[in-house]
């Protein structure tokens, strides 16, 4: 099977600073892949380069067999690669339902029938009764759950979700989870950067640890969090090998 994405051997310089060093793996279609590290790791530099935001210094990005690696930003998303970003940043001004059909009309190329995507959309974040508040207006958990609908809106084939569990109870937590399940269960491959671990172990396939810019583990997320290098570098506990 062909992957949904290939980054191959991708750097990103700042003059000698290098926040991407020879990154290179594959998504699959309908799977969850989950990227961690310390901050300044370069985690989200990752996802500018994916989502053109930046452009790499050297290496190739293949999207569903295309190369997109010179491709700009708003290209990418109407191909099908949906972000969320750490902040929420919604237009305050609009109403919830305005900034969903926004998402809808600019980042996406087909939409049968746009204004009942978008309810639906409401409906499957939790804000159908919000829909016609300014966005200005919302909770934290609320503008998350409208950064991820905005994503959704432009129907993305892949969905790259940064941080989108920060600063959430652990009960919100729990309902952004499941929310994410459903959407994978939908078929949209996903990649997601996340500080609350236990969030993520419970959605992705395998798990990327990345520092100072390079792939230091990756595989099975269970087995990744229990190498003690993962352990060291991301939780800061050194562990003694030799110990009994």
């Amino acid at each position: 099977m062909e992957p949904v994405l290939s980054v191959k051997n991708v750097r990103k310089n700042f003059g000698a600073l290098k926040v991407a060093d020879d990154i290179s793996f594959d998504v699959h279609a309908g799977e969850a892949l989950g990227v961690i590290g310390p901050n300044g790791a370069g985690k989200s530099t990752l996802f500018n380069l994916i989502a053109g935001a930046l452009p790499v210094s050297s290496g190739t990005i293949l999207f569903s067999d295309a190369d997109i690696t010179a491709m700009p930003a708003s290209r990418r998303c109407r191909l099908g690669i949906g972000r969320s970003f750490q902040i929420p940043s919604p237009f305050t001004g609009m109403s919830v339902y305005e900034n969903l059909a926004v998402a809808a009309s600019f980042g996406c190329e087909v939409h049968d029938d746009p204004e009942a995507e978008c309810r639906a959309l409401l409906e499957m974040t939790g804000l159908l009764a919000k829909a016609n508040l300014p966005a200005g207006a919302l909770t934290l958990l609320e503008r998350k759950r409208l950064e991820l609908a905005r994503a959704l809106a432009t129907r993305p084939h892949l969905l790259l979700l940064d941080e989108i569990a920060g600063g959430l109870t652990e009960a919100e937590c729990q309902a952004l989870v499941t929310t994410i399940k459903g959407i994978r269960e939908a078929g949209v491959s996903i990649i997601w950067i996340e500080h609350i671990v236990h969030a993520l172990t419970a959605v992705v396939d395998r798990l990327i640890v990345i520092d100072f810019g390079k792939i230091v583990a990756q595989g099975d997320p269970r087995k990744v969090m229990a190498d003690p290098l993962v352990q060291e570098i991301y939780m800061g506990i050194e562990v003694d090998e030799h110990a009994a």
